[in-house]
């Protein structure tokens, strides 16, 4: 098996500010507007915002220690090309950014966002204001991709649980650990099988999947939106990208510095060895499981979490398990959103605490675990 991610970054000034500024990034890096240029080691792309930056490492690796080279590297590319003006930083939401200031991205692929708008307003968090950690994972075949795939759906309560890293809206805590979630689930209602709720049900075949992908692209059709009829409209937690040959995890809240995020690439790929998971497979459960994570974060599952770590660390490689001690602290002391809002409450401050969560992106030191 081997493994991808998908990084995405705000870019802001040295308070803190989201700058839309994505364009003229890429522009001063290769003289033109393009969705995506090479960076060195990782591919360096656009998002719908132009106040965010995606980074993707040049090509898939066996695991996370190849990954993280290649972003290290990528990040510190940046910042050597852009040494003072700009301040990249990870959390599954910018803290303080209205949707007002997070300008559309507008030099190509217009008609997608046109018709996007038309069908679901993306002028609003949701669609404005996210940035996720996306997992790729390849597969061999269709068993292989029914095993992982189904695996994986039962552990996304789990992975949103630690992965929780926005707690906080236009400046204010809102009592939610993972407020992208509860944007991102509602962003496309209208056509509500886009999304899923989150949690996929469980597969029995490939065709079973095409025929439910198809049913969406129909109604997509009737509302004049065929443009749309991607594999990739699918904005559930977990989907397949056959074009890729991959499963993409797209539950996941970015998180402070590609260490932290390379230990979910750990964890993932440890308990799919798993022979029995502890974890519960009814899809009302699962449901109801990750409204407790999206709401609280470890602190609702966490003996849940310590059982799936102990499977984890049985499972894993010693290359993994370099890595599974930043999801132990996770667990312990909760997840980066439970810190950043507890941090906050005391201090009433945002900006020292964003001054350190850029720190841990620029020297990829986990938060609190120097």
């Amino acid at each position: 098996m081997t493994v991808g991610t998908e990084h995405e970054y705000s870019i802001n000034d040295t308070h803190f500010t989201a700058l839309p500024v994505s364009d003229h990034i890429i522009k001063s890096i290769c003289g033109r507007f393009t969705s995506e240029i090479r960076f060195g080691e990782v591919n360096l792309g656009k998002e719908l915002q132009k106040t965010v930056l995606e980074f993707v490492p040049r090509v898939p690796a066996s695991g996370p220690v190849a990954l993280e080279a290649m972003l290290v590297a990528g990040i510190r590319k940046f910042y050597h090309v852009f040494p003072d003006r700009y301040h990249l930083l990870g959390l599954g939401m910018h803290p303080t950014l209205t949707p007002d200031r997070a300008v559309v991205w507008d030099h190509d692929e217009g008609e997608y966002y046109r018709t996007y708008d038309r069908l679901f307003n993306i002028r609003q968090h949701g669609w404005l204001n996210i940035q996720a950690l996306q997992v790729n994972l390849s597969y061999t075949g269709e068993k292989d991709l029914l095993m992982q795939y189904n695996r994986i759906r039962t552990l996304l309560p789990y992975l949103v649980a630690l992965s929780a890293s926005s707690p906080m809206v236009e400046g204010r805590l809102t009592g939610t650990m993972d407020n992208r979630l509860i944007y991102y689930r509602q962003n496309q209602k209208e056509i509500p099988g886009i999304c899923n709720g989150i949690i996929p049900a469980r597969l029995l075949s490939v065709g079973e999947y095409r025929r439910t992908q198809e049913e969406v692209y129909a109604e997509l059709r009737a509302r004049d939106a065929g443009i749309l009829c991607e594999e990739w409209l699918n904005s559930s937690g977990l989907i397949i990208r056959f074009s890729r040959s991959c499963l993409e995890i797209k539950a996941l809240d970015e998180q402070e510095c590609i260490r932290s995020d390379m230990a979910f690439v750990a964890l993932v790929a440890a308990l799919l060895r798993c022979p029995v998971l502890p974890v519960e497979c009814d899809q009302d459960a699962l449901l109801s499981l990750t409204e407790t994570a999206i709401r609280k974060g470890t602190s609702g599952l966490r003996p849940e979490l310590e059982a799936l770590y102990r499977c984890a660390w049985q499972q894993a490689t010693a290359e993994e398990r370099q890595y599974l001690p930043v999801i132990e602290d996770r667990i312990a002391r909760g997840s980066l959103a439970e810190r950043i809002a507890d941090r906050f409450r005391k201090e009433k401050a945002i900006v020292p605490i964003l001054e350190d969560m850029a720190h841990c992106l620029r020297t990829n030191m986990p938060y609190e675990m120097e």
